[in-house]
């Protein structure tokens, strides 16, 4: 296993190494793209349905996914993501593989996200996916300035160069910062200090934000980051609630069904807007 001292740079090495000009073949798809989603945060949003641990002792992973992709989140030619290496190309689960890359990715909310927004509103036209999350992260660790924050700017500009609209950021991240009772007080400044840097650092000053409030959590001060999340004082930010859905048996993780459920949630706010 990766450790976390090396995560960072290892990111770092992937990426520069699929990173690439643009091709004609880039373009084409490009030009397709006319609405842009960013997918960002920690493991729920990467994705981990259907993602199974084989390892029966604390601490040590040894994982899976079991491959199966429910019709909800099958793939469309109308929905493409932008891969590590700033390709447009169809999306298809795992949408973070090359992404979150220490670790195994699953389902997540993404394809269930786009498929529904599709169904209930046929004229929307080509949606391109962005993702960005990394599985274990806390808010420090996309503080402004730094590589996950710098990463996913990078990777929002080069998906809009061809003129596609920034349409929403989809932010499921906190459960790291449930640990310690001083990052779940800070918890609230933070978010409220990246939010407001997003959209000053791509130009959006109303980009709209639908954020999940937690399911679960890895210490024990899940409810003063949730409380933190419901009370952000930031203007066009949506909250939909992930508390109540299925949780895999490691407590920590939304099931395939779980994700399915809150990818239909987030079509429903983004749709509202």
């Amino acid at each position: 296993m990766v450790s976390r001292k090396t995560m960072i740079p290892y990111l770092l090495l992937v990426l520069l190494a699929h990173a690439r000009w643009v091709s004609t073949a880039d373009l084409a798809n490009c030009s397709l793209v006319k609405n842009i989603f960013i997918l960002a945060g920690q493991s729920n949003i990467s994705g981990r349905g259907g993602v199974i641990n084989h390892s029966n002792r604390p601490g040590v992973a040894n994982e899976t996914w079991d491959g199966v992709i429910p019709h909800e989140c099958e793939a469309n030619p109308s929905i493409l993501r932008l891969s590590g290496g700033l390709r447009w190309v169809e999306a298809q689960e795992p949408l973070h593989k090359d992404i979150d890359v220490n670790n195994t990715c699953g389902i997540g909310p993404g394809m269930p996200f786009a498929n529904t927004v599709l169904k209930r509103d046929p004229s929307v036209g080509v949606i391109g996916l962005v993702p960005c999350a990394v599985g274990g992260t806390s808010i420090t660790e996309w503080a402004p300035g730094g590589f996950l924050y710098k990463q996913m700017i990078k990777r929002t500009k080069a998906a809009s160069r061809c003129g596609g609209r920034v349409r929403a950021l989809l932010w499921y991240q906190g459960e790291s910062d449930t640990k310690t009772l001083e990052d779940a007080k800070m918890y609230k400044r933070r978010l409220e200090s990246f939010f407001k840097h997003v959209r000053h650092d791509l130009q959006l000053p109303t980009l709209p934000v639908i954020q999940v409030g937690l399911a679960t959590a890895l210490g024990p001060y899940m409810e003063l980051v949730r409380k933190a999340q419901r009370e952000i004082n930031v203007g066009n930010v949506r909250y939909v609630d992930a508390k109540g859905l299925q949780v895999g048996p490691d407590y920590v993780h939304l099931t395939t069904a779980a994700q399915i459920q809150l990818g239909q949630m987030l079509a429903d706010a983004f749709l509202r807007i």
